[in-house]
């Protein structure tokens, strides 16, 4: 196949190879004049060749990457056609950034070429060939998956240097392939004399729940580097350890013995995966961790003890309980003994459920659900709104359509809080009927004050799960519901009509390209102070400062995601996150705040666009909480340990620099005192 670049484009490169040097000055001028549509495209998702065209073209290297990512990011197919030419360019970032940019689209025209650096002349540069495995495992398919498999076997020719990274990141990236991965390939580098190559290749086969992979995995156990063992802990739960037909007993005392591994991530796995094997005479094992010098192996001691239950576990978790134990550790211990011993949780939840702390009741609120609809109910009642969405959710996770359930969640269908009006509108969508539509109506009409766009989706999933009833719900909803809204503001409503509601769809129109609100200037202001500014400018650093566990230093990555920290400035700006609490921490996992309400729910109620790029999750870095593409707004995340899984799906904005000790002791409900520049 012979690729045929346009002529303008060719015309364009060779024009900017010859442009003579000019002063640094005129050079930034241009720079931000070139860059500010580029941004603004972006931003607002638009196409805009006119803006794309001269910025690939232009003699300045950064200009180059911003305008190739930001095709990358707009996502339209046509832009493989921009990018191709790139992939020769003179600048080997460029050429980097233009590779990544076409993994972004992941449009399938682009794998010839991608496999052509590879194995063709001219070849890619080493880092270029790296991160066009990447792209090849973004964009997916067959013919990716038998190229990485060829590879492997070296049955490849390339032409490309460095060959043995190209297999570390082969092993790492085949976990994005699915039923298409070289599965057979992977199992031997499981044991291969490079740390890298067996972390990648463990951390693969344990996403892919490849069932031959087994073995091997249950021998990576006991593996000397520590990440292959959290890895290996993590894959083997009892849903994998029972496809793979390993003895689901044999696996569980393999898992139990590292609940005193050295490194506490194995740790932490080890449980989390202990747990699902429900196995009571492993408690004894597990209790001690309550004590670990580690605050979040604590916390997850106790909610493995609560999966595995009997009577060792359940006098543990008493004990948790006590008041010289974290809020985390206590949290999970009620948690856990409403799973393991309802008599003893019955018995140890009065006191949570007149606390005057609204955090501790609305862990009761969450667990009394298991007692029932009368012990629940009353935790509807509570004056703080955060309990009652509490409530409700909880009741929702385990009553299914019992009607007591459905009968509360349609009397909150129009409830002030967004939060407890979203999950009385999916608990409703699980067996609502015709009638319903009028108050799923009324309830997505409530939403458009809302800060998030929760209850009007969840209002929206009902009423589309209804239509799919019958042809006559389909018509009521249409004449009631469809006929009646005007095009919704909210790009967000409009991207998940397109994802889940063709009909709706049809009447809104495209989710893109959105008005952000910002104007040229805004834009020209970004580009000079986070991409093309000095390092200070472009590397500003943020001092997270906690009331326990001490002070957190995050460079904040100007260049790579310059709209997401503008708003993470800003918000910093407003105090925004001073005296927030650390409302989700998931252990050896990340520690996530931005929610002013404390539960999860909140948001600044000013949606961002992702700016995925090349850094990686594979230290604790920053990342922008998601509940589907395009939709960050204030809560972001820090990972706590290696998470390959999250690369390329949530936009990484800053880095922890200095120690990571502070990162260890933070455990849920802990209080941020500020974040300053």
């Amino acid at each position: 196949m012979h690729l045929r670049f346009p002529s303008l484009l060719v015309l364009l490169a060779s024009a900017a190879a010859l442009a003579p040097i000019r002063p640094l000055a005129a050079q930034t001028g241009a720079a931000v004049e070139a860059l500010g549509p580029v941004l603004a495209a972006e931003d607002a998702r638009d196409w805009r060749p006119d803006a794309f065209v001269p910025a690939l073209a232009a003699p300045d290297s950064q200009v180059r990457i911003t305008a190739a990512m930001a095709v990358g990011r707009v996502g339209d197919p046509r832009g493989v056609r921009l990018l191709l030419p790139l992939l020769v360019d003179r600048d080997s970032t460029v050429r980097v950034a233009a590779v990544f940019a076409l993994g972004l689209i992941g449009d399938s025209t682009a794998v010839t070429p991608l496999i052509a650096g590879l194995t063709a002349t001219p070849a890619l540069d080493a880092a270029s060939a790296v991160e066009a495995i990447t792209s090849l495992a973004r964009i997916g398919g067959r013919r990716v998956g038998e190229f990485f498999a060829g590879l492997l076997q070296n049955r490849v020719s390339l032409s490309v240097a460095s060959p043995a990274s190209l297999v570390e990141r082969v092993a790492l990236e085949s976990a994005r392939l699915g039923r298409d991965a070289p599965v057979r390939e992977l199992l031997p580098l499981v044991s291969d004399t490079s740390p890298s190559v067996r972390i990648n290749a463990v951390y693969s086969l344990g996403r892919l729940r490849a069932p031959t992979a087994g073995n091997r995995l249950v021998t990576a156990l006991r593996d000397g580097t520590p990440l292959v063992r959290a890895f290996a802990a993590r894959a083997l739960t009892r849903a994998f350890a029972d496809s793979a037909g390993l003895g689901a007993s044999a696996v569980g005392d393999l898992l139990v013995q590292l609940a005193d591994d050295p490194d506490p991530g194995v740790r932490i796995n080890a449980m989390r995966s202990l747990g699902g094997f429900r196995t009571p005479r492993h408690a004894e094992r597990v209790a001690p961790a309550l004590d670990d010098p580690v605050p979040n192996v604590r916390v997850q001691a106790a909610a493995t003890l609560g999966d595995l239950g009997g009577p060792e576990a359940v006098s543990a978790l008493r004990r948790a309980l006590a008041p010289r134990y974290l809020f985390a550790v206590r949290r999970e211990a009620l948690l856990g003994l409403s799973r393991a011993d309802t008599a003893a949780f019955r018995e140890a939840v009065a006191a949570w459920v007149t606390s005057r702390d609204w955090a501790e009741r609305a862990v009761a609120a969450e667990a009394l659900a298991v007692l029932g609809a009368d012990a629940v109910a009353p935790m509807l009642g509570d004056a703080d709104v955060r309990v009652h969405a509490a409530a409700l959710q909880g009741w929702s996770g385990v009553g299914g359509t019992e009607p007591a359930l459905l009968a509360a969640a349609r009397d909150r269908l129009t409830h002030p809080d967004a939060a407890v009006r979203s999950i009385a509108a999916e608990t409703v969508g699980r067996a609502g009927g015709q009638s319903d539509i009028p108050p799923l109506a009324r309830a997505y009409a409530a939403a458009a004050r809302d800060s998030f766009p929760d209850a009007a989706l969840s209002a929206l999933g009902a009423l589309a799960g209804i239509a799919r009833q019958s042809p006559a719900a389909a018509a009521q909803v249409r004449a009631e519901f469809l006929e009646r809204q005007a095009r919704p503001e909210s790009y967000l409503v409009r991207l998940w009509a397109e994802e889940n509601w063709p009909a709706a769809a049809q009447r809104w129109g495209a989710a893109y390209p959105i008005r952000t609100g910002r104007t040229a200037d805004d834009y020209r202001e970004i580009v000079r102070r986070l991409i093309v500014g000095p390092e200070s400018e472009r590397r500003p650093h943020v001092f997270i400062e906690t009331e326990r566990a001490g002070t957190i230093e995050v460079e904040l990555l100007g260049t790579e995601a310059p709209l997401t920290v503008t708003n993470f400035l800003g918000l910093v700006g407003r105090n925004y996150f001073d005296r927030n609490r650390w409302h989700r921490v998931v252990p050896n996992f990340v520690v996530q705040d931005g929610d002013r309400r404390g539960d999860g729910w909140g948001s600044s109620g000013i949606p961002i666009r992702d700016e995925i790029n090349r850094v990686r999750y594979d230290s604790p870095v920053l990342g922008m909480a998601l509940s589907g593409p395009d939709t960050g707004s204030s809560q972001w995340f820090i990972t706590l340990s290696p998470q390959p899984h999250l690369d390329g799906g949530y936009t990484v904005f800053g880095r922890v620099v200095g120690s990571f000790a502070s990162l260890g002791r933070i455990t849920q409900g802990d209080v941020i005192r500020t974040i300053r520049r």
